[in-house]
């Protein structure tokens, strides 16, 4: 089975549509979404349908969570609250009822997926080596992937040492007899110091995992957080990906 995994659209369409036209060329067998649809960005309708129709699963973020009202707003820095909030009052009932039934973590052909960690779905970002070992720890799939860090992940654990790390574009993973952590890195708001959107092509059959990024209209984006009213820093951060 041959998967494409994407995560942290928030609500950037140009972002989203680039990397769909990516998946197209490749035909995989599903697309699954590790959440936060929304958040940040200036089109979160439009990005909810489109995962809602093309996705076979999509978890629950943070992001989608503050925007549903299930979790604070205070738990979030001003502008992603500022954002979440703004998003409250353009999501039409369709999307808010997509949106409503998303939960943050799943396990689907022997996969385990959480947006951020198996420790805590919800919150913990996966960012250092400790993390990393807690998370292969507590859990027993072949292949765990996580969201949320904004940073593309290939982490395992070989003759009992952490290996691996940050995947930049490009970067090629035999997954073989190992136990791997991967995260796909950001659709919409990434944070490796890489501003294309990213994703995973994932081949179960083969056992291998392909990191992929691709160009998008940053400008374009920028101007509709403006014209939207957001900060502008979350749009100015998209042209260095940081």
């Amino acid at each position: 089975m041959r998967i494409a995994v994407v995560s942290d659209i928030h609500s950037n369409l140009h972002a989203l549509e680039a990397v769909l036209e990516a998946v197209d060329l490749e035909q995989p067998d599903a697309i699954w979404c590790l959440g936060d649809v929304v958040g940040y960005g200036p089109k979160p309708e439009e990005c909810l349908r489109i995962v809602e129709e093309q996705s076979a699963l999509c978890l629950a973020g943070n992001h989608d969570l503050g925007v549903r009202g299930d979790v604070e707003l205070d738990d979030f820095a001003p502008d992603a609250a500022a954002a979440a909030l703004w998003t409250r009052g353009v999501l039409g009932a369709e999307a808010r009822t997509f949106l409503g039934g998303l939960v943050p973590q799943a396990e689907v052909d022997g996969v385990q997926l959480f947006h951020a960690s198996p420790r805590d779905p919800v919150w913990e970002y996966i960012l250092t080596d400790q993390a990393a070992l807690a998370a292969l720890e507590m859990t027993s799939a072949p292949v765990v992937l996580v969201g949320h860090s904004h940073v593309p992940l290939a982490v395992t654990v070989d003759n009992g040492l952490l290996d691996g790390g940050h995947a930049p574009a490009e970067t090629e993973v035999d997954l073989g007899e190992l136990r791997w952590l991967l995260n796909p890195g950001s659709v919409g708001q990434p944070r490796d110091g890489d501003p294309r959107a990213a994703w995973l092509l994932l081949d179960l059959d083969a056992g291998h995992a392909s990191y992929r990024r691709v160009d998008y209209a940053v400008g374009e984006t920028n101007d509709e957080i403006r014209e939207a009213g957001l900060p502008a820093i979350l749009g100015e951060r998209l042209f260095s990906g940081a």
